[in-house]
C-alpha cells in the first residue's frame, strides 16, 4: 500500500525525531565514556554550551578547551535522561529533558537542534544545563547563593 501524503510527512516527522533524540544520546554517553571525539561531533561548529553556573556561557571552541583535559584523563560526566521533549519545526528541533546525576541529583537539559543538508544529520547548535530546583526549596538555596 502507497502511504498517504500525510502519512509519509508523518513517517519522516518521526524518523527526524528519532535521529535528533538520538543526537542527544549519542551526546550523554560519549561525556560518560569521557569520548571527547564523539561527544563533540553532536555539537555544531557554531555551537553554544550554557552550563549550571552563571559563568559557564561557551561557544564551543571554548567548551572544548575547557572539557578536553578532563576527557583525556578519562574523566567524564554522566546524566541520564529520564525524560524528554521534542519538538520539531523543519530544519529546527528544540528539546527540553529531566536528567538524574549521581552528584547533583536531577537537572533540566534544554536547547536547540538544528538539522544538515538532505539527511538526518542533526547536530546540537545550543544545550543549557540548569538545576532542577523544587520550588519549596529556592528560597534556601538563593540564600546560599547569595550569601558571602
Amino acid at each position: 500500500m502507497v502511504p498517504e501524503r500525510n502519512d509519509a510527512i508523518g513517517i519522516a516527522a518521526q524518523r527526524g525525531a528519532i535521529a535528533a533524540e538520538a543526537t542527544l544520546d549519542r551526546m550523554h554517553e560519549a561525556a560518560s565514556r569521557a569520548d571527547g571525539e564523539t561527544y563533540f561531533a553532536q555539537f555544531s561548529s557554531g555551537a553554544r554550551f550554557i552550563g549550571t553556573d552563571a559563568g559557564e556561557h561557551w561557544d564551543i571552541a571554548a567548551f572544548r578547551a575547557y572539557a578536553e583535559p578532563y576527557f583525556a584523563q578519562g574523566k567524564g560526566w554522566t546524566y541520564r535522561p529520564r525524560d524528554r521533549t521534542l519538538i520539531i519545526s523543519g530544519d529546527f528541533a528544540w528539546f527540553d529533558e529531566i536528567l538524574d546525576n549521581d552528584s547533583y541529583g536531577v537537572l533540566r537539559g534544554s536547547g536547540l537542534l538544528r538539522r544538515y543538508g538532505p539527511g538526518d544529520d542533526w547536530k546540537i547548535e545550543q544545550y543549557v544545563l540548569s538545576f532542577a530546583v523544587p520550588n519549596d526549596k529556592a528560597a534556601v538555596v538563593v540564600a546560599a547563593i547569595e550569601a558571602p
